[in-house]
């Protein structure tokens, strides 16, 4: 007799996670957004201080994490909560805001784990398509939001899609909302948005309470393996509530002293962000030569639509491009995953897997 599983989780979908982590090193991995940079050696140490002390639990207040972003942003330790990555956040918030007959607002295509928050709690999910620009339209996501919205989230810079909204539209939205609505920002590519100050939001919390700006150690400072996130609150009530619906120790002790001391270089980030702004120009600049024009990316990744042949279904072009390439040793994400068929997502990685990447596409094309 088969196990029987409850509706919540046969309504959840599953996160598309790329497949790369049993693959040679001389693969170009591109498709996972991680940064590929390796840790610096500094942030090494401190993990490496912390090893003789697993036999105890890690912190479970983030004390120490939570004074160094205080320090590093000016928002109250009282209103920063950590994660085991931003997602954890994202999802206990989801747990915490909504329940059956309450709504979630997201535009689409966006991050893959949005569509989790209402499948697990019941909630209905109203998703609003992105412009032809491949960018949040903030006046459509404001039509929606009703009595019964609970939360709205607009991720900027935009997973998939790589664009970015001005701080003035984010400022804009962020006051038109109802109060009784959670607005989360999700800025888990902020440090690479060249459209404003990656900051310029921050003054926002002291306007609106109900705002959250969830951010990530795992992109601009390279801490994809650790899993750190936190979200920088308009008010204690959200870390309360999250902290309520999860379990404890929830951010290991090597993630806690690696993002502590990440935080203390802020000129390694910067050096980062520029590396990516340069491939981002030149993958812009070697697709352009192959005919495709892919979204204004304010990430570090690009997305673009694949030329599609008269009669070529989109899925199946893009399914064929993406094999082969992997074939090739070059992994990407299919848009089919993510929301847009013939679609291909791409992380900018070292100077040498960007022109692998170019050389191979090309030749595919």
């Amino acid at each position: 007799m088969a196990l029987e599983f409850s509706e919540r989780v046969r309504r959840i979908p599953v996160y598309p996670a790329a497949s790369a982590y049993a693959l040679p090193e001389d693969v170009a991995l591109l498709a996972s957004n991680e940064s590929p940079d390796p840790p610096l050696p500094q942030v090494v140490e401190a993990i490496t201080r912390v090893l003789g002390g697993l036999n105890r639990y890690p912190d479970p207040t983030n004390a120490a994490l939570r004074r160094a972003l205080s320090d590093r942003y000016e928002v109250p330790p009282a209103r920063i909560a950590i994660g085991n990555g931003s997602c954890d956040i994202l999802l206990a918030a989801g747990e915490a805001l909504l329940e059956p007959g309450a709504e979630l607002v997201y535009a689409w295509p966006s991050f893959s784990v949005y569509p989790h928050l209402a499948a697990a709690s019941g909630a209905t999910a109203v998703t609003v398509a992105v412009d032809e620009r491949h960018r949040h339209d903030l006046e459509a996501m404001l039509a929606e939001i009703t009595v019964a919205t609970r939360l709205a989230i607009v991720c900027n810079p935009n997973n998939p899609t790589s664009t970015a909204v001005p701080f003035d539209a984010i400022a804009a939205f962020a006051q038109r909302v109802p109060r009784h609505v959670c607005v989360i920002v999700d800025e888990a590519y902020c440090e690479f948005n060249t459209l404003d100050d990656p900051d310029a939001t921050l003054e926002l919390l002291r306007r609106h309470s109900n705002l959250v700006l969830l951010r990530t150690f795992s992109k601009a400072y390279g801490l994809c393996g650790l899993r750190v996130g936190f979200a920088l609150c308009g008010s204690e009530e959200l870390v309360t509530a999250v902290n309520q619906v999860r379990q404890p120790f929830f951010c290991n002790a090597a993630a806690q002293a690696a993002a502590i001391e990440a935080l203390r270089h802020q000129d390694a980030v910067t050096e980062r962000v520029e590396r990516a702004v340069i491939a981002r120009i030149e993958l812009e600049d070697g697709l352009g030569e192959l005919g495709i024009e892919p979204a204004v990316s304010q990430a570090n990744f690009c997305w673009f639509d694949l030329p599609v042949a008269e009669g070529d279904e989109p899925a199946e072009a893009e399914a064929r491009v993406v094999d082969e390439l992997a074939r090739r040793g070059v992994l990407v994400r299919a848009g089919t995953a993510l929301g847009r068929p013939g679609a291909l997502r791409v992380t900018y990685g070292t100077p040498g897997q960007n022109a692998r990447f170019l050389r191979e596409l090309a030749t595919l094309l």
